[in-house]
């Protein structure tokens, strides 16, 4: 008992000696603390205004069959969205996944938007305009040298997003791309199978546009995916009723010519002849009317197979940026140097100077 006694008392001996340590000191605390807010008001109002918005997407509907995987899993009791069995969750997590993809970042470079201040440019235009702060051009100043003196002994060309070849990207294109990925992100909840698409620009109205085009682009992809089979079989159909119609309609006029051409005459050949005729269009009329009945199955697969999407939180245009949060940083600026100043009286000079006098023994 008395052993702990003493120790309690020696540490409440040491933290009130580090304590009116830090008040012999409070001086230079609080210059740091004043070097630590005037940076912060610098790196803050440094930082260029970002609006951001978010758009909520969640699934409706969509075929939700049990073959293949989805059966299986849901045999199991594994064919929910958390899971990725099922065709919806399977489909909507993929969100993330398009919107990193070249073709799909290349077709929204191409989106024409308007800015705040009534210009009209395609965002590949756009991304370029867009301001940095200040110590990014510091750091960028030795490539952009080097790429200035590449750039002397390179015929100058004209880079166009109208001539963008997927194959084969230019740095540029590909710089504008990997802006892209930085200000567009999808998140998607596997419980909830919640969509959420949050861009972040510096143009309010640029950020509402380029959100909601990108929502729309998505609904694309996905309706494209889900329906992509449906279709191939819907137009294969479409093109055997096409051929199916011709037959039906030739085998239509060749027994109406022979029925004229021989309306009069009774003769077994004639007979034989015009039964035949007739056996064929009626045969090729039950043909055409089948696929005709197909083709109405698969239209309405088609249909059923798109996915509806509703939009619970649409893209609306922000009212009040969303970074930088000029107060927090003037805070943590001023609450670190407040934590280096501090580290540096109790520990960091003692164990400078110890290191000092070594190296001076050493000599």
């Amino acid at each position: 008992m008395e052993g702990n006694k003493q120790k309690t008392e020696i540490s409440e001996i040491d933290i009130a000696a580090l304590f009116y340590k830090l008040y012999l000191n409070r001086k230079k605390i609080y210059k740091a603390i004043g070097i630590g807010i005037v940076a912060g008001v610098v790196i803050g109002f440094s930082q260029p205004k970002k609006y951001k918005v978010e758009v909520s997407l969640s699934p409706e509907s969509g075929i939700s069959g049990t073959s293949g995987l989805s059966g299986i899993a849901s045999m199991f009791g594994l064919g929910n969205a958390s899971t990725g069995f099922g065709e919806d969750a399977l489909t909507f997590n993929m969100f993330p996944e398009i919107v990193k993809t070249n073709p799909f970042a290349l077709e929204m470079l191409q989106i024409p938007i308007q800015t705040q201040k009534g210009d009209s440019i395609i965002l590949f235009d756009y991304l370029n305009t867009e301001k940095r702060p200040w110590w990014s051009h510091i750091m960028g100043a030795p490539r952009m040298l080097i790429e200035g003196i590449k750039s002397l002994f390179k015929e100058e060309q004209k880079d166009s997003v109208k001539v963008i070849d997927p194959f084969r990207l230019t740095p540029e294109q590909n710089g504008r791309i990997g802006m892209l990925k930085k200000i567009l992100e999808v998140e998607t909840d596997k419980k909830s199978n919640m969509t959420k698409v949050t861009v972040s620009l510096q143009d309010p109205l640029a950020a509402a546009i380029v959100a909601d085009s990108a929502v729309h682009k998505l609904q694309e992809y996905i309706t494209d995916y889900r329906t992509r089979k449906a279709k191939q079989d819907y137009d294969f159909q479409l093109s055997l009723c096409e051929q199916y119609k011709k037959e039906y309609f030739e085998a239509q006029q060749e027994y109406a010519k022979f029925a004229d051409a021989n309306r009069n005459v009774i003769l077994q050949t004639v007979t034989s002849e015009k039964e035949r005729l007739q056996k064929n269009l009626t045969l090729a009329e039950q043909i055409y009317s089948q696929s005709m009945g197909q083709l109405q199955v698969l239209r309405g697969k088609v249909q059923e197979a798109k996915p509806v999407f509703a939009v619970v939180e649409p893209a609306t245009v922000p009212l009040a940026p969303a970074s930088p949060k000029k107060m927090l940083i003037i805070i943590a600026f001023a609450f670190l140097a407040f934590v280096f100043e501090s580290a540096w009286i109790l520990f960091g000079k003692d164990i400078y100077h110890d290191f000092k006098n070594e190296l001076k023994k050493k000599d």
